[in-house]
């Protein structure tokens, strides 16, 4: 227990350092390493798969709605880029060009895509030409490039990697809603699959993707009480149509431009989860995307039939499609534990001769750390309801946590009363003017995350100049 000890002692508390206990768990879980690109890493087989079980789930839902997978080129002209004025210009900061093919220079720059709405329309200039074209449902995985200025370990990386959706409608009313079907699929998501209650919302216009009309996002709150953008997806209108001159003949041969959407999600997940549910013992993972679901770690191995019995429970487990791992190694069941603990494998079974004698083991939710005692009898549905158990769980204390750390304010004064107690969501009414909106960040220095789909009125009065309000808004301070 002593090396147990050792290990806990190795990560920073999240109290006395919540940034260097973030960092400290991606490292010493195994999920990075850095590289000699600085604002770049490395993400190791135990973070790829979490990634791979996170692109699963989402591939499977986007393919059951109709949308096929394709995969757009890496470099954009920079011809190509200027189409869409609003677009490149929102993106101008943080590209990345290349400028030369070997020792020779480019007759034009080529950018690295920070997203793909460009080639993805230059595309569909080519393939859509009737009504019977549409709807165009397509998905890329793949990584992208925004040279960020500040960078963290999944949250913000110069490359990181993504899935964008770029679809084409006939209509607007189709076109919006694919763009809310979306949002409602990444909400689901995340409560269901990585056990993180959202928000869903629509961001205010100054806060939209450029080029876009209206851009949906669902907002989390983290342990720290600061919120992180999960997802978003983005009505275009006909705009980007019109640059790319994207035209369809419709029923009635007339000629007319289709309604475009995207939406997007990325390894950022990957840090939502980490602070969401994360401990000072390490990772907690929702068992959804857990690389490994269950861990088996053999007491007094040693002894006679400890082993073959731990492989037995092995086989059955794994029987019922869970991802069971047994440890055999030589490291003591203490390491163990540590080890599993800090990889965040949300199930430990222990088993050892006394347990063999009594048809008994212990489990061990690795999120709560309850320990119980159940017969081997029906093993696998019993851990599997343990998993339910796991997930069900997580999902209340992130809620919990959400509902402490959400305040209710009717004025500047009480959302500076509120944030001296901690970060978290601020909720409160806005006039719609973009002056009360910079007004409010400046005062207080929490920004709007979203206005929610779902509406009440906390007071009738704007939180900044006291004019009748037009919504609700989340405010908060973001990564």
């Amino acid at each position: 227990m002593a090396q147990n000890k050792k290990m806990v002692e190795a990560i920073t508390s999240m109290d006395e350092d919540f940034a260097k206990w973030y960092t400290d768990i991606c490292k010493k879980a195994d999920l990075i390493d850095y590289s000699s690109v600085k604002g770049c890493m490395v993400i190791r087989p135990y973070g790829y798969a979490i990634w791979e079980n996170i692109q699963k789930i989402l591939d499977d839902r986007f393919k059951a709605l109709g949308h096929e997978n394709v995969y757009m080129p890496m470099f954009i002209p920079e011809s190509l880029l200027q189409k869409e004025k609003d677009h490149v210009e929102g993106f101008a900061p943080e590209v990345a060009w290349v400028t030369h093919g070997g020792s020779e220079p480019l007759t034009e720059r080529l950018c690295v895509r920070p997203t793909s709405e460009t080639l993805f329309c230059e595309h569909y200039a080519n393939i859509i030409k009737s009504y019977r074209d549409l709807p165009k449902l397509y998905n890329q995985w793949c990584s992208v490039v925004r040279w960020e200025k500040t960078t963290r370990p999944f949250l913000r990386s110069r490359e990181f990697l993504w899935q964008e959706g770029h679809t084409m409608h006939a209509t607007a009313d189709e076109a919006r809603a694919e763009t809310v079907q979306m949002l409602n699929v990444y909400a689901d998501f995340h409560e269901k699959d990585l056990a993180i209650p959202v928000v869903k919302g629509c961001k205010t216009p100054s806060d939209k993707f450029a080029g876009a009309e209206d851009t949906y996002a669902i907002e989390a709150l983290m342990h720290d009480g600061k919120c992180l953008q999960a997802a978003t997806s983005h009505y275009f209108g006909d705009g980007f149509a019109k640059a790319f001159d994207i035209t369809y003949t419709t029923k009635e041969n007339t000629v007319a431009y289709p309604h475009q959407t995207s939406w997007g999600c990325t390894t950022r997940m990957i840090g939502g989860i980490i602070m969401t549910h994360g401990d000072d013992n390490g990772l907690v993972l929702p068992p959804a995307v857990a690389p490994i679901q269950v861990i088996i770690v053999p007491i007094a191995q040693h002894k006679e039939g400890v082993l073959e019995k731990a492989s037995e429970l092995c086989d059955a487990i794994k029987a019922v499609g869970i991802r069971v791992k047994m440890d055999d190694s030589d490291q003591s069941p203490g390491w163990k534990f540590a080890e599993y603990e800090m990889k965040g494998v949300p199930l430990r079974l222990e088993i050892g001769p006394r347990d063999i004698e009594a048809n008994q083991c212990v489990l061990v939710s690795r999120y709560n750390m309850e320990k119980s005692v159940v017969s081997l009898d029906s093993i696998a549905d019993t851990v599997k309801e343990k998993l339910t158990e796991c997930r069900d769980g997580m999902f209340a204390k992130a809620a919990e946590n959400r509902a402490r750390r959400t305040y209710d304010c009717k004025s500047i004064d009480e959302i500076n009363e509120a944030l001296s107690k901690g970060d978290g969501f601020i909720r409160a009414m806005w006039c719609g003017d973009e002056a009360c909106e910079d007004e409010v960040k400046a005062q207080t220095g929490v920004g709007s995350r979203c206005v929610p789909l779902e509406q009440e009125s906390i007071s009738d009065k704007c939180v900044c100049c006291g004019k009748p309000a037009k919504s609700l808004v989340i405010w908060g301070k973001a990564y």
